[in-house]
């Protein structure tokens, strides 16, 4: 039985939405999430709204409101909670392998089952640890309070995701100083490649922002040096710029 969320193939071979999936209090106007937001025209974020006081199935029915819309394939780009709420969206929906969404970037997921963490979090512990049904690659900090390294590098063993060290950068958000992180675009970009390696298009050309975001991996090359993470000023994803707002589209 055709799940139903699932893509035909035209649509599934087509361009990816890349959507923001925030965290706890939002993504404010210094986070790299809505600086990528506000570069491209192919970024939405998904407004989850109680942004403050987030209530688990609110927020994943929110999102699968936002997948379902988007009638195109999807890449996820959740940050700290977000990626709690991506993870539980997987369990509750069981959607086909790679359709509609081909893959996802999930950025400093809290340790939402570590004793005395904060109960707004702890929402979203016990469960959701089973294995993506779709590419993904799970990005954590050395010096997050929000969670070890060890224990993010257990989460993506369980979520079946590739893992990356992004060094001592706290939790990954305005406050690490990262600007628009072009690592973390290199890693988009790797996402946004094998789509279009899985639908024969290649690695060249095609959407704009596979491109701007190919180079903004060369640029994390060069200035980053031998620290991961490391802030670089990187060129913008591509696409009309868009105006900052609330995320709300």
């Amino acid at each position: 039985m055709v799940h139903y969320l699932a893509l035909d193939e035209v649509r599934l071979a087509g361009n990816p939405l890349i959507l923001m999936v925030p965290g706890l209090d939002n993504s404010g106007a210094g986070h790299w999430q809505t600086l990528w937001e506000a570069q491209c025209s192919e970024c939405r974020r998904v407004d989850l709204g109680m942004w403050n006081d987030p209530h688990r199935n609110t927020w994943v029915n929110k999102l699968n409101l936002a997948i379902h819309r988007a009638e195109r394939p999807i890449i996820l780009v959740a940050h700290s909670l977000g990626c709690l709420a991506v993870s539980w969206w997987a369990q509750f929906e069981q959607p086909s392998e790679g359709n509609p969404v081909v893959g996802a970037l999930l950025v400093a997921p809290p340790e939402v089952d570590r004793p005395g963490i904060d109960p707004r979090l702890a929402r979203f512990r016990s469960g959701a640890r089973s294995a993506l049904p779709f590419r993904s690659i799970l990005a954590a900090s050395e010096d997050d309070g929000l969670c070890g390294l060890d224990a993010a590098a257990e989460l993506a063993s369980e979520w079946g995701s590739r893992f990356v060290n992004a060094g001592a950068v706290g939790h990954i958000n305005a406050r690490s100083g990262l600007g628009d992180w072009a690592v973390g675009k290199s890693l988009l970009a790797e996402l946004l490649a094998a789509h279009r390696r899985e639908h024969g298009h290649g690695d060249r050309g095609g959407s704009p922002i596979l491109s701007a975001a190919r180079d903004g991996a060369a640029g994390a090359q060069r200035g980053a040096g031998s620290v991961p993470g490391a802030p670089v000023q990187s060129p913008p994803l591509g696409g009309p710029r868009l105006p900052l707002g609330d995320g709300r589209r």
